[in-house]
């Protein structure tokens, strides 16, 4: 039989802290007292805001009158407001998945290059902007402008390789059409052309006269003074002026000396029967010359190509729809088309976030165990295969983590939707975060609306965190 010691048992035997639950209260007193400072400072910026915000949503606009849930039926009554949602839900459903594939995607190819830091550090570069400054960055980048504008030159560019632009564009916005061009010998002609209204054969010439060209068009041409032209055996000799006279203002169809001719006009000539014979352009007077032209009567055409509007650019931060309605009604329109400013938003929102999707996954790439993939490689498998059916499985947690954090982010986007649209697209750009800020800050304040809408933003934010909470717990 074993015999226990009286020293023994006195050692294992669990002694009772002196005092009970008041010793065990005097024991932690220090550590309460450190946190209280905390606890006070957590509940006055956290605890009270959000009791104060939920408990404001009830009041009516200046929170003197109860009013229920009222403020609740306006949100959901009211289309400016119902756009917000629509916008939120854009951006919920394409941001995240379209963040967290690139995100996926540069950090494979960052394990694949030589200069894998200097990579990163360009890519990542753009999150240490606020967000104030890459909406302003931008905006410039999608400027209508195309001189100002990155996208618009380079569709520009596109645009003049296979439309060139006329040198005397008609300005339809100001009611101009190539028909109003028309004055001396010339009337229109089929698919936007001007036709000589007289035939002309070899060795005679033809004069034609045109109106509404401005000063501006003429000087970046280097128009010079118009000279009658002289026949020409075997060929047909022309003349384009611009039919005005500032010293005989009322005088039409006779060339005078402080008369300019329209240089760089793309002429045609015409059989009378149909069909081209020969084309050429005008000389800075205006002078034009058909040469070795055989008998007959023909007609000279102004071609339409001179008239061809320059690309203007795009109005990316517009609200032009992408989404064609049908016959939907107007407010079923307005919640169902993605407007041009959504899509230029996004882009500028995927280049400030794509370098911190990257690093994380990167992060994830890299604590991935590396004989499971070189195991996949020797069983046959093409990189594809093991990128798809062993590297996205095992990154899967990572991915999550990252996609529902977009989430979150872009449920509360507010600092590129304030900067980036101008005035005129900013409501169908707004967003529950933006709209928030107008009905607190804005013009006329509406302490209940604004409430309300907090209080929603936060209802669909902490599910999300709470998920991405427990993913990296996981």
């Amino acid at each position: 039989m074993a015999v226990i010691a009286v020293e023994d048992f006195e050692r294992e035997a669990p002694v009772a802290p002196p005092g009970g639950a008041g010793g065990r209260l005097r024991r932690h007193m220090g550590s309460l007292l450190f946190l209280v400072p905390a606890a006070i400072w957590l509940l006055a910026i956290v605890v009270y805001p959000v009791v104060a915000t939920v408990r404001y949503s009830l009041f009516n606009e200046t929170a003197t009158k109860y009013v229920g849930l009222n403020n609740y039926k306006s949100i959901f009554s009211t289309n400016s407001i119902l756009l917000t949602f629509r916008n939120n839900v854009i951006w919920v459903l394409v941001f995240p998945f379209f963040v967290t594939f690139i995100g996926l995607t540069l950090a494979v190819l960052s394990e694949r290059i030589r200069w894998s830091t200097a990579f990163k550090t360009i890519i990542f570069m753009p999150v240490v902007f606020s967000l104030t400054a890459s909406a302003l960055v931008w905006r410039t980048i999608f400027d209508t402008d195309p001189h100002v504008g990155v996208v618009n030159a380079l569709i520009m560019t596109v645009h003049d390789w296979f439309s060139p632009p006329g040198a005397y564009p008609v300005d339809t916005s100001a009611g101009q059409t190539v028909a109003s061009l028309a004055s001396t010998g010339l009337r229109p002609g089929p698919h936007g052309t001007l036709l000589s209204t007289s035939t002309v054969s070899p060795g005679r010439t033809i004069e034609l006269g045109m109106i509404g060209i401005t000063p501006a068009t003429l000087t970046a041409l280097n128009a010079q003074r118009a000279a009658a032209p002289s026949p020409t055996p075997g060929a047909v000799t022309g003349l384009v002026w611009r039919d005005f006279s500032p010293s005989h203002p009322g005088a039409k169809g006779k060339v005078f000396p402080d008369e300019v001719g329209l240089p760089k006009i793309r002429l045609a000539l015409v059989r009378a029967t149909g069909g081209t014979a020969a084309t050429t352009s005008t000389a800075a007077n205006g002078q034009f010359t058909f040469s070795h032209v055989g008998a007959g009567a023909y007609r000279v055409q102004i071609q339409s190509s001179n008239f061809t509007a320059a690309f203007t650019g795009v109005f990316w931060l517009g609200t032009k729809s992408l989404t064609p309605t049908g016959q939907l009604s107007q407010t079923e329109q307005a919640l169902l088309s993605v407007p041009l400013v959504d899509v230029a938003m996004i882009i500028a929102y995927l280049w400030v976030w794509a370098g911190f999707a990257m690093v994380v996954i990167g992060a994830g790439l890299a604590a991935l165990n590396r004989e499971v993939l070189e195991a996949a490689r020797i069983d046959g498998a093409t990189e594809w295969q093991t990128f798809r059916r062993v590297t996205v499985p095992m990154l899967m947690p990572v991915l999550i983590v990252v996609f529902v954090t977009m989430i979150i982010n872009v449920l509360k986007i507010f600092d590129i939707i304030i900067n980036m649209p101008p005035g005129s697209s900013q409501g169908d750009a707004n967003t529950l975060a933006l709209a928030m800020y107008n009905f607190g800050f804005g013009n006329g304040v509406h302490t209940g609306l604004a409430s309300a809408l907090a209080v929603i933003l936060f209802v669909l934010v902490v599910p999300a965190m709470l998920w991405n909470l427990k993913k990296i717990k996981g």
